[in-house]
């Protein structure tokens, strides 16, 4: 078993994959696309910022001679679709931005990876967001219409199990996943870019810096996660005041449904 850092912190997950190779590799199995890159942009911004919110990739790679752009995001918990749908138009639009067209010059991807969330598709942790023109009555898919392809893709990498994901993508949904307790067995895994992407991430190569990130991080993911809850809780006794005033439920009914206590219920 090799020991590593777990790729839940954004300083580990942009550590692994800021290497070329790697970049390509992941971006390869999960798109079909072999880019043609020479460096990974980590916390990519854009200069002025597109619309009121400043965005920040936290992986950005331009390969310019097939003019796709492939940004790749690590997601927390507390993360949203707003968010990344956000992120992709913003990079979609950054591209036209100098432009006196409103035509795309590039394509443009964007992979979020979950790494603590379900997915909400019953039938496989990849879900896709396509930018695509379809007939309004029978919602066939119009070809040429719309050159270029843009994809935001959300990868929930603790539920890679479903048979009808291609082999190459849920190979790095398990790496990512195994990678979380923080040891992985490599002899389970023939792809040779994760076998490289777990030395890049052994513990050992863990420098004080990022150690020092990685605890700011479970700090501030401990605290969202509190606050989560709290919010949570107090939604459920709001709920049970209005169920205690339409006065249809016990007061054990009402605990059972709201998963309060019946000692708080009744203290309501």
């Amino acid at each position: 078993m090799k020991q590593v850092a777990p790729l839940r912190y954004d300083v580990i997950f942009k550590k692994a994959f800021s290497h070329p190779a790697i970049f390509t590799a992941i971006s390869k199995d999960f798109l079909g696309i072999q880019l043609e890159i020479d460096k990974v942009e980590n916390d990519k911004a854009f200069i002025p910022s597109v619309g009121s919110v400043a965005t920040k990739f936290d992986l950005f790679a331009e390969d310019k001679k097939n003019r796709v752009i492939v940004e790749v995001q690590h997601a927390h918990y507390s993360d949203s679709y707003e968010r990344f749908l956000y992120y992709q138009c913003s990079a979609m639009v950054e591209t036209i931005a100098s432009s006196n067209s409103y035509h795309f010059p590039m394509t443009v991807i964007t992979i979020v990876f979950f790494t603590g969330k379900n997915s909400p598709s019953p039938d496989s942790g990849i879900v896709v967001q396509k930018f695509e023109a379809e007939d309004f009555v029978t919602g066939r898919l119009l070809d040429n219409v719309y050159p270029h392809q843009h994809r935001l893709i959300f990868v929930f990498t603790n539920d890679s199990t479903h048979a009808d994901t291609p082999e190459s993508c849920r190979e790095w949904m398990q790496a990512i996943d195994d990678s979380l307790d923080e040891k992985v067995n490599e002899k389970e895994y023939t792809n040779p870019s994760i076998q490289e992407m777990f030395k890049v991430i052994e513990k050992e190569k863990i420098t004080p810096e990022e150690r020092a990130r990685m605890k700011d991080e479970y700090n501030q993911e401990d605290a969202e996660k509190r606050s989560f809850k709290k919010g949570k809780k107090e939604g459920n006794k709001e709920t049970a005041r209005n169920l205690k005033a339409l006065g249809t439920l016990t007061m054990e009914q009402i605990a059972s449904a709201t998963g309060l206590t019946l000692k708080v219920v009744k203290a309501l």
